[in-house]
């Protein structure tokens, strides 16, 4: 009672056959998941944020607070 050989020619042909596209779908899966429930949230939350934003009302404030040494505050 002999054990049967393996068949391991055009095993890893077989094998990228199967596994290939299963990896490019899941990676495609993976990077439409990404785009959709990180990327789109992130650039919403940046456009909300700029579209409020008051860059001279900030430029004041941190020039108050003494942040800047070329920019004195008004006060001195």
């Amino acid at each position: 009672m002999s054990l049967v050989k393996p068949a391991m020619r055009g095993l890893l042909a077989k094998r990228l056959r199967f596994h290939l596209p299963i990896a490019f779908g899941l990676a495609l899966v993976a990077a439409v998941a990404f785009k959709f429930t990180v990327t789109e949230p992130r650039k919403q939350a940046y456009a909300d944020f700029y579209k409020h934003y008051d860059s001279m009302k900030e430029f004041s404030a941190m020039r108050e607070a003494g942040v800047f040494e070329s920019v004195r505050p008004t006060g001195k």
